[in-house]
């Protein structure tokens, strides 16, 4: 009975994570529903391997893990295949707002988007989600110097994405 309870529990930890898996996919996906299938997989992954989950490590770090794991998979498969609308298509059906704290996100957005996705991630990881160094390289499988380079530079870069510093600097 008591295997079935630290199940539970276990699930109920994973269920509780959901925000921080919504929040990190969105660095992957641009688009909500994209970001919303990636989390649903992830869970579906995690649940189906929860056996394998080694206790007494972070259930967040094995999560993003995962979601990592599964976006990279998903690339590999979408490069083999086209499906939808042409991106250059989709952009003219979109409205902008026109609160300037929705150009402001949008224009941070944009900036994140035109960073390489290794210094993306890193980002989004330690400053979005607060991550640890330490969690973040076991995420992204690296040293944490490794780490705390990416995320010195992925500042510079964001920063001179948003024009906030001279682009020779």
């Amino acid at each position: 009975m008591s295997i079935r309870r630290a199940e539970l529990a276990a699930q109920s930890d994973v269920v509780d994570l959901i925000p921080a898996l919504r929040a990190f996919a969105r660095t992957f996906c641009q688009k909500p529903e994209e970001a919303d299938d990636l989390v649903q997989e992830t869970l579906m992954r995690a649940l189906a391997n929860l056996d394998k989950f080694e206790p007494g490590t972070r259930l967040k770090s094995w999560l993003f893990t995962i979601m990592r794991n599964t976006f990279c998979t998903r690339i590999k498969k979408s490069s083999r295949e086209s499906v939808g609308l042409p991106e250059a298509l989709t952009a003219t059906l979109v409205t902008e707002a026109s609160q300037d704290w929705v150009v402001q996100a949008d224009e941070v957005r944009r900036a994140l988007e035109r960073l390489p996705a290794h210094h993306r991630e890193i980002l989004v990881l330690i400053v979005m989600l607060g991550e640890r160094y330490e969690d973040a390289a076991v995420i992204c499988g690296c040293a944490v110097g490794t780490i705390k380079s990416r995320l010195n530079r992925a500042r510079e870069q964001l920063k001179r994405e948003l024009g906030e510093t001279a682009a020779s600097q």
